[in-house]
């Protein structure tokens, strides 16, 4: 257990003297909604020991500071101009966020002055050819219910912090909403630090958005719900077209370049899968334990088998393309492709005749608009977005911690990756499901 403490300290812009235009209640237990004070806070772990009188003793102390509308704000709503900015590929809540940012900045708090910036962070370029578009609860009425973002989404240009900075003084934007994922994460974070020494007083305020639910201290990203059920009904699908060939195998790839969280929970709701492979959980493709030689037992036992691959499973097994994408991420091979011609290859080598049908469904997935899960949860969060802001709070992330909303340092958030713990529940609720080995990797001894 790591014994390093974790400060989720959040960095406040100055003092708050303005009251909140949004009337709540100072008292408990009154029947009214209340506001949340800066010394609200829960345990960031839940996570606890018993001592030797059975007391119960918590495993870490540190407390995460609460989210929520603050009785006291930090911007004036008459001379704030907010802005809000969707980067990296596209994931289903994205027009849901930008919506709930857009109502609670103008019916909460009476903000007037709501831009939206085009294309991410190549948007706030010194040169870029896309203006900012005026937002306001007309422009985004309804456009919960369509998938993508109407602001576009894109890679890069969040490394050009001192332009970036030039253009938030230049359209005297007071706050900047960014949703995206690690690396636009990142951004934000330079792009505060940029702020902070240049002694301007502007929010940064994220949003996570990854599909792959893979940042740290995040119980769920937004659009990993919508992605699960969307990817079920195609194992079925592929379920059922493995069943209708002879010797069929049904092979679906989803997201997950590092997290295997979408393969692993398609895997639960959709019991028809019987391999999950995922990045955690590295396999090798023959040998005595090698996922071929597993499959093959499962095709002479059942004549059919479903395979589910996340994108980034496997890659430590086929040549790397030494290339990166704008936002710094290493683009990977098509595993889906790999293991479809390597499973051929296998079958025709083994004297067995087999059907392999391969099923890429991810940009039909991540262009979906979200369902009604993600549709709330979106819709808090961006309020949420818009509280810390008006509170004058910066350098933070809206999360879900323990089932409650909190600010999160950006740096904590992005310092680490969160993955499938292969000890853990989840994991261990796939391999009853699937029924494969808990390790498809041959001993060195072998």
């Amino acid at each position: 257990m790591n014994s390093k403490k974790i400060d989720f300290t959040i960095p406040n812009l100055g003092e708050a003297k303005i009251s909140s235009p949004i009337l709540m209640s100072s008292t408990r237990n009154d029947g009214q909604a209340d506001y949340v004070s800066d010394g609200d806070h829960i345990l960031y772990s839940i996570d606890t020991d018993i001592d030797e009188e059975g007391r119960p003793v918590p495993r870490h102390s540190e407390t995460v500071e609460l989210a929520g509308p603050r009785e006291k704000i930090y911007y004036n709503p008459a001379h704030t101009h907010a802005a809000i900015t969707t980067c990296g590929g596209i994931c289903p809540g994205m027009n849901n966020v930008i919506r709930a940012v857009v109502r609670c900045f103008w019916y909460r708090y009476g903000v007037r002055r709501i831009s939206g910036v085009q294309f991410g962070y190549q948007g706030l370029l010194e040169n870029t050819p896309w203006p900012l578009i005026p937002l306001d609860p007309d422009v985004v009425d309804e456009i919960q219910e369509k998938g993508g973002t109407i602001l576009g989404s894109a890679r890069g240009g969040g490394k050009k912090v001192d332009e970036i900075v030039d253009t938030l003084e230049k359209q005297n934007i007071n706050i900047l909403v960014t949703v995206g994922g690690d690396g636009t994460l990142r951004g934000a974070s330079e792009i505060s630090d940029e702020i902070k020494k240049r002694g301007l007083k502007i929010a940064i305020i994220g949003i996570p958005k990854t599909i792959d639910n893979d940042l740290s201290f995040i119980q769920s990203s937004f659009g990993m719900d919508t992605a699960v059920q969307m990817a079920v009904p195609v194992v079925r699908c592929a379920h059922i077209e493995a069943k209708n060939a002879l010797n069929g195998i049904g092979l679906v790839k989803v997201m997950g370049r590092h997290s295997g969280f979408i393969a692993a929970n398609t895997s639960l709701a959709q019991s028809d899968v019987n391999f999950c492979l995922i990045p955690e959980s590295p396999f090798d493709l023959e040998g005595p334990m090698g996922f071929l030689t597993n499959l093959r037992r499962r095709i002479l036992d059942r004549s059919h088998a479903v395979v589910l691959v996340a994108e980034g499973a496997g890659q430590e097994l086929v040549p790397t393309t030494g290339e990166t994408d704008d936002s710094g991420n290493v683009k990977f091979q098509d595993i889906g492709i790999f293991l479809k011609e390597k499973i051929l290859e296998y079958f025709a080598k083994e004297g067995i005749e087999c059907n392999v049908k391969y099923i890429d469904p991810s940009y039909i997935i991540r262009s979906t608009p979200a369902d009604s899960f993600d549709s709330i949860y979106c819709a808090r969060l961006g309020a949420h977005a818009v509280h810390a802001a008006m509170a004058g709070k910066t350098q933070l992330l809206i999360g879900l911690m323990n089932n409650r909303f909190v600010h999160l340092p950006i740096n904590v958030a992005v310092g680490s990756r969160n993955h499938v713990d292969l000890e853990g529940s989840l994991w261990r609720d796939v391999l009853e499901n699937t029924r494969q080995p808990y390790s498809m990797k041959n001993t060195k001894d072998k």
